[in-house]
């Protein structure tokens, strides 16, 4: 057997729809042997075994590599790309998807993102950034609304304040510094609010070459209309179908700058870059990035690529990206996420999830996990985001109809979910402007 061939045990860190994606995606590989995910959900056992390791220790994560004989970790969550696992892991000489600490910054702070844009000449917000509450509420009275206040480091999706109004400004300053937001507040990024409609660009690179995925728009805020709180993600789908060729290229083309700034600057980034643009009437400009996979976009691209998963990502993890090209199916994917009541504040966990094999069991449809927990013979839900419905369809309205379809099917006690997921996306681009 030789070594483009040879079967290699995986694991995959983190728990949720995202990571239930990509665990489905990678079992389905020829190369699959044993599949681990740590922590995993209640449908990742079903495609692999779930292991209890901290997925955000290196050392621990090393330790388990090293025990198992794993030939391949991917790292789903933001968490332990930034505490350097992928560094750790990479130190055993092990392929690993997903960049070292270093390019994990692009995520891990809003304020190094920031500068790198800023050198490498990428369209952007205009932006302050402060360690102090007094210079941060001097520069919003300043500037006026509408801003966005961002806390630089992590807070799970939820550290970013649209403030319309200069009172919403100044109380968003004052949550950040106050810790509501815990470390990722003591630093915090002030920016222009851009107008126009949001488009993911996710893409593969190796550090070297660029292999952009398939286009993809999150609904980030958790009530109908885009109003609301931000959460982790709605609902997505994929591809955009408001994006010109003109915009498409131009994102590429950011997406490639990006990447030779961070060689440029001695970052080898191997992974997934997330992009994530606003179509603005001056062009695409970046919002921010991500370090790794988005989540519900995932749950939108992966079911459209036709390449081997474990083969692009060993490729990736090898520096040989050069030789992959990437295929796409024609047909369209829409995902709706089903959240617990309350999500994205206090909600209970717990509930009997039913309904999941008849929904999963319609053609075109796959269901993944995400806060759902297998306890004896129910699923119950442990999380926010519980479960995020996808559908293929040969036509985005057929798609969206089949996802809601099979949405219908799964009942657990408090399931909400937005009824709207790329409505905006049917009325055409207009729709952002109105």
């Amino acid at each position: 057997m030789n070594a483009e061939t040879q079967v290699i045990d995986i694991l995959l860190l983190g728990s949720g729809g995202r990571e239930h994606a990509l665990a489905k995606k990678l079992s389905e590989s020829p190369r699959c042997g044993k599949l681990y995910i740590a922590p995993g959900n209640g449908g990742t056992l079903n495609v692999g075994e779930n292991v209890a390791i901290d997925e955000a220790d290196p050392e621990v994560v090393a330790d388990f590599v090293k025990g198992a004989g794993i030939g391949l970790v991917v790292i789903g969550p933001e968490a332990p790309l930034v505490a350097g696992v992928a560094d750790a892991v990479r130190a055993l000489g092990v392929p690993c998807f997903g960049p070292g600490a270093a390019g994990a910054q692009l995520e891990g702070s809003k304020r190094f993102s920031k500068e790198l844009m800023d050198r490498a000449g990428i369209p952007t917000a205009a932006y302050g950034s402060f360690d102090n509450e007094e210079d941060a509420l001097a520069y919003v009275r300043e500037q006026g609304a509408p801003l966005v206040v961002k806390a630089d480091g992590l807070a799970a999706g939820k550290g970013v304040i649209v403030a319309t109004e200069l009172a919403e400004a100044e109380n968003a300053v004052h949550e950040c510094f106050s810790g509501a937001f815990g470390a990722a507040g003591a630093t915090v990024v002030i920016e222009e609010m851009l107008v126009g409609p949001e488009c993911s660009l996710l893409a593969f690179t190796d550090g070297v070459t660029v292999c952009p995925m398939s286009t993809s728009q999150d609904h980030k805020r958790a009530l109908e209309g885009d109003r609301g709180p931000n959460t982790g993600g709605m609902g997505a789908y994929s591809p955009v179908p408001i994006v010109t060729p003109e915009e498409h290229a131009e994102m590429e083309r950011i997406m490639r700058v990006t990447v030779d700034q961070l060689r440029s600057e001695g970052i080898d980034y191997r992974g997934c870059l997330y992009g994530g643009f606003m179509l603005t009437a001056q062009g695409p400009k970046v919002l921010e990035y991500n370090a790794r996979f988005g989540d519900p976009e995932t749950q939108v691209v992966l079911p459209r690529l036709e390449n081997d998963l474990v083969e692009v990502m060993l490729a990736v993890a090898e520096q040989r990206l050069a030789d992959v090209e990437l295929s796409w199916c024609d047909e369209w994917a829409v995902t709706v996420v089903l959240t617990s009541a309350g999500y994205p504040g206090s909600y209970e966990k717990g509930k009997v999830i039913t309904g999941v094999d008849e929904a999963d069991a319609m053609d075109g449809v796959t269901v993944y996990h995400a806060g759902t927990a297998q306890e004896g013979d129910e699923l119950l839900t442990s999380g926010g985001r519980v479960i995020a419905v996808t559908a293929l369809g040969e036509t985005f309205e057929a798609a969206r109809d089949l996802s809601y379809a099979a949405c219908d099917k799964i009942d657990f006690e408090g399931k909400t979910l937005r009824h709207d997921i790329g409505l905006r996306a049917l009325r055409g681009r207009e729709a952002w402007e109105q």
